[in-house]
């Protein structure tokens, strides 16, 4: 049966008999240079629960680049500025939509999704702080627009609702990033319910 590499005692056994015949000499170096490297790795147990910590640093968040709303979502910034921009005109639209209101019901609808609205431009700024580390602020200066007749004035801002939901969608088809995919999907769907609840006002005013 094949005999394993000698261990420290059997060298410490060697050297006394080695010293008699002659003193300070080291007969197999590369020999004992095996044994001590062979020693010195290791337990397999150790390896394995070294292992296991490198494993922990490449899990979604110990990272020093994370997965979600990092480098990769950099190429989406903007796109990201340019939904920024239109939510901030689609708030104030709704809220002079909301202002011109015949009735209260219509009133309070209308002042709750441009609230609705004003909070997409909260998660838009969030989501640009978390990929750049900066904030964003832009400002949305209104061109004057003559003052439309009630049910053209729904029309303009059920169009303008539809297009952010489409746009929404098909950004989030388009984006590698999974957390943006998530945001903008939502948005969408908030955008399609607002366009619906226009129509559905457009529909009582005709009525």
């Amino acid at each position: 049966m094949e005999k394993g590499l000698p261990t420290q005692e059997d060298y410490r056994t060697y050297d006394k008999i080695w010293q008699r015949v002659s003193p300070g000499l080291n007969p197999y170096p590369e020999a004992r240079s095996q044994n001590e490297s062979a020693q010195a790795m290791p337990a397999p147990e150790a390896a394995q629960e070294s292992a296991s910590e490198q494993a922990l640093l490449l899990l979604p968040g110990a990272q020093a680049d994370p997965c979600c709303m990092g480098s990769e979502a950099a190429g989406e910034l903007g796109v990201l500025r340019g939904f920024l921009r239109e939510e901030l005109a689609v708030v104030r639209g709704m809220r002079a939509l909301a202002r011109r209101a015949p009735g209260g019901s219509s009133r309070n609808l209308l002042r709750q999704m441009a609230e609705d609205d004003a909070g997409h431009v909260r998660q838009l700024q969030a989501a640009h702080f978390l990929i750049t580390g900066e904030r964003y602020r832009v400002t949305v200066v209104l061109a004057g627009q003559k003052r439309e007749p009630w049910c053209d004035a729904l029309r303009a801002q059920y169009h303008q609702e539809a297009c952010a939901a489409f746009n929404y969608a098909r950004a989030s088809e388009e984006t590698e990033d999974l957390c943006l995919r998530r945001l903008f999907s939502q948005l969408s769907e908030d955008e399609y319910r607002h366009a619906g609840a226009l129509r559905e006002l457009l529909a009582e005013t005709l009525g």
